[in-house]
């Protein structure tokens, strides 16, 4: 699966947040847009899968704070289940420029997707 497959679910039954939200700056004369992966009320949220391509998380998920005045956050997603080298870069640069920093894994993302039709039911037992 693409990153691009995960932020719907991470962001909307996890982080309660709103998935893609574009956001417009200018630079000189010119302006250019943005897309946050995942905003919230408190929070801008760059999600990435455990990846060389996630290296830019950390710079993204900042410039969206500057943008926004919101929390910068990085999430990324674990496919193999390990620490790799990727991800150990992103977590120790997020660490040091304190911005939170959370994995997690895809097949649990996939799982609680496909189960969240059975927690959202509601069944009422005769006498209650």
């Amino acid at each position: 699966m693409l990153e691009a497959d995960f932020i719907p679910i991470l962001c909307a039954l996890f982080l309660n947040g709103t998935a893609e939200v574009s956001h417009g700056y200018s630079v000189g004369y010119d302006l250019h847009r943005v897309r946050v992966d995942c905003e919230t009320e408190t929070q801008v949220i760059e999600i990435g899968l455990d990846r060389r391509s996630s290296l830019d998380s950390l710079q993204q998920a900042l410039f969206f704070a500057a943008l926004t005045g919101k929390a910068p956050a990085v999430v990324l997603i674990d496919t193999d289940g390990r620490e790799g080298p990727y991800e150990l870069q992103i977590r120790t640069a997020a660490e040091a420029a304190g911005v939170s920093y959370s994995v997690f894994s895809a097949d649990y993302l996939l799982r609680w997707q496909m189960t969240s039709w059975l927690r959202e039911r509601r069944v009422t037992l005769p006498g209650s």
